[in-house]
């Protein structure tokens, strides 16, 4: 496997460019994980980006709605058993 390469400034925004252009072009599939890695290396350093142990179990906003919440809690476990 080869090592990977870390994409300069210059190389997310040629990408950007062609994704956003008209015609959007695809990135070719070694294309979209240099970008995948360069995101998570760029996510990983935010100060709001907190690690959590896998299997971790994602929702959204539940707008305040309690019947939700306990709907989310029958699907996915409760708190401390699921993350």
């Amino acid at each position: 496997m080869a090592a990977p390469t870390t994409l300069s400034n210059g190389d997310v925004d040629r990408y950007m460019d062609q994704l956003m252009a008209e015609n959007c072009k695809p990135l070719a599939e070694d294309e979209v994980k240099q970008l995948c890695d360069r995101a998570r290396e760029i996510l990983t350093e935010e100060s709001n980006v907190q690690g959590v142990s896998c299997p971790v179990t994602v929702c959204g906003d539940i707008h305040g709605q309690f019947h939700d919440l306990l709907e989310l809690f029958r699907i996915g476990g409760t708190c401390p058993d699921t993350n």
